[in-house]
């Protein structure tokens, strides 16, 4: 079986050290790096060679996390977003940028071990700070989804394959392929990609057409 193959971006090196302990006792994670900045990690590490890199989102050599997250994004490496403080600002940054979600620094060693196994298995990790971010973000333009568009991706993006979206909705299987092509065309013109089945569930979330897991 392969590793799962993780590298940690922070620039402090007590967390590093930290981080490498972690997950030396996990036989199915890989830690192939702990460096200070996105250019330190390409340099070191050749594209394709990380499944997940935990970006600190405050980093001091200047680096936006725009920047950096869409920089990691291109070596095909999906992103969890850690962080030490409240700077919504960021969050939402990290949010739009495509990241698996948020994992607070305060946060008990649990919950980053939860988040990477989650994210091993292909899941989003949305956490109430990455719901709270969303909330209140100007910036996510309205894809201007139809009700019954928004029925599709609901059920599409919440798991269900085309035929059991076509079963549950009446619709026929070719029907409910040409209703998530529209919806991602919708996202794609208002800059909010969702080339990924996981992309879309993150669309839905942070559109409200599904509920953030463990919030009532």
């Amino acid at each position: 079986m392969n590793r799962f193959r993780v590298a940690l971006i922070d620039d402090h090196e007590i967390v590093a050290r930290g981080f490498a302990g972690l997950f030396a006792t996990f036989p199915d994670i890989e830690v192939v790096a702990t460096v200070a900045t996105v250019g330190e990690l390409r340099a070191l590490v050749p594209d394709g060679q990380v499944d997940l890199v935990i970006l600190d989102l405050r980093l001091s050599d200047g680096s936006t996390v725009s920047d950096n997250v869409d920089r990691l994004r291109e070596t095909g490496a999906q992103v969890l977003a850690f962080t030490g403080g409240d700077d919504a600002v960021l969050m939402r940054a990290a949010a739009r940028g495509g990241v698996l979600g948020v994992v607070r620094k305060s946060e008990p060693a649990e919950v980053l071990l939860d988040a990477v196994t989650r994210a091993a298995a292909g899941e989003t990790i949305a956490s109430t700070e990455w719901a709270a971010a969303l909330d209140g973000d100007p910036d996510l333009a309205d894809a201007g989804l139809s009700p019954r568009e928004r029925e599709v991706l609901s059920l599409y993006a919440a798991g269900a394959k085309a035929p059991l979206v076509a079963s549950h909705t009446g619709l026929s299987e070719l029907t409910v392929v040409d209703y998530i092509r529209r919806v991602r065309s919708k996202y794609e013109r208002v800059g909010r990609p969702a080339n990924t089945k996981i992309d879309l569930y993150k669309r839905a979330l942070e559109d409200g057409i599904l509920p953030i897991p463990g919030r009532s």
